[in-house]
């Protein structure tokens, strides 16, 4: 089978905390060999960076949180939109706390799909470490970061990801990820990126989406997986090396790897830490 060629210009355009790119060495090599061959099933997207990277020509990708599902399919069906919205913004205390502030009025729901996902966007180019975080209400909280210069108009990445979308069959769904489980089969690869368990109090971040991911959650995942065993199906998945997350999937082949971290409020914890990368398959 030829070589499909890869445009680099595809990748992650939003940054999300737990991004997979500094480890993506250690995850495509984890992979099968005949990766192609599958339809890639991705329940936990995040930034996207695996699909990217990947760029598979059948997938099903889906994340819970729905303004950055929104942000994927606005990017994909109303580009030219997007991008003429990006260029209003204004990289000002002022207004990014006008904006930043949206989701808190009661019309929110009334602005336009495109208009919801150049929010995004600018937040997440403009607010400090550029992290995408909300509180128990749901609400974006992240403080203004200062930038002098944030690329808030990133066309060339946009452009790309919006080619691939619209020339590749990748379904785009929101919800909880069993959605996109129930569409798996034997030729389903299914690669599962869940906010990962914390290894300690000070290095819990689950604000991605409204209510977080705690030890309860975990361990639904890891029943879905057995699910996904007996039938067949084969899965890599990403993780803290808790001792909590190493016990759960004990039955399975855990390889430990190292990533560099920065989302622990102490600073002296920042830094290396162990990851871990279990499959179902040799």
């Amino acid at each position: 089978m030829a070589k499909v060629k890869k445009n680099r210009l595809v990748a992650p355009f939003v940054k999300w905390v737990g991004g997979k790119r500094q480890i993506m060495s250690s995850i495509t090599k984890l992979m099968p060999k005949n990766i192609k061959d599958y339809k890639y099933i991705e329940p936990f997207i995040g930034g996207g960076a695996v699909l990217f990277h990947l760029q598979p020509k059948n997938g099903i990708i889906n994340d819970f949180n729905e303004e950055l599902i929104n942000t994927y399919q606005v990017i994909k069906n109303n580009l030219a939109e997007l991008i003429e919205d990006l260029k209003t913004h204004e990289n000002t205390s002022e207004y990014f706390y006008e904006i930043r502030s949206l989701d808190r009025e009661d019309n929110f729901e009334k602005l336009s799909k495109v208009k919801r996902a150049s929010r995004v966007l600018y937040l997440n180019k403009t607010c400090f470490n550029g992290l995408y975080r909300v509180n128990n209400a749901g609400e974006f909280n992240a403080p203004f970061g200062r930038y002098k210069n944030p690329n808030i108009v990133n066309e060339p990445t946009l452009k790309a990801v919006s080619n691939y979308l619209n020339s590749n069959n990748i379904e785009i769904l929101t919800g909880d990820y069993s959605k996109a489980l129930k569409l798996a089969d034997e030729n389903s690869f299914v690669y599962l990126d869940p906010p990962y368990h914390p290894i300690s109090e000070g290095s819990n971040f689950t604000g991605y989406v409204q209510g977080g991911f705690n030890m309860y959650d975990q361990v639904d995942l890891r029943i879905a997986c057995d699910e996904l065993n007996k039938k067949g199906i084969k899965f890599l998945l990403s993780n803290s090396a808790s001792p909590f997350i190493l016990d759960q999937y004990k039955d399975y082949n855990i390889e430990i790897v190292k990533a560099k971290r920065a989302i622990n409020s102490n600073g002296s914890k920042r830094g290396d830490v162990d990851e871990v990368l279990i499959r179902n398959y040799e």
